[in-house]
């Protein structure tokens, strides 16, 4: 696969929580690898309509607000997603903080 991103990133794999902000769709997945203005990702399944929507993601220690901008499904049928990391609003961390807890 062709790297597409421009600050290098680590492996971080643990496992982790996407929800859809519009929807408030909860996904598990497995984060591999993280950067200060993204994560990697593995879906086990493709889950319709969330290219290019806003997520929060929770991954062990971090708490991430994202956009999913990329969508890849591996020759093991699983799906590598690309995201990249976007400021907090301060209508996202109100969010947070009242659904917290």
């Amino acid at each position: 696969m062709e790297e597409k991103r421009a600050i290098g990133r680590i492996a971080y794999e643990t496992p982790g929580v996407i929800v859809v902000c519009d929807t408030q769709e909860k996904i598990v997945v497995k984060v591999n690898n993280v950067s200060p203005k993204g994560m990697g990702i593995v879906l086990q399944e493709n889950v319709p309509g969330i290219l290019d929507k806003d997520i929060i993601i929770v991954a062990d220690t971090l708490i991430m607000y994202a956009v999913i901008k990329r969508l890849e499904k591996r020759e093991d049928g699983q799906y590598d997603v690309g995201i990249e990391a976007k400021s907090f609003s301060p209508e996202v961390l109100q969010y947070l903080f009242e659904h917290i807890g």
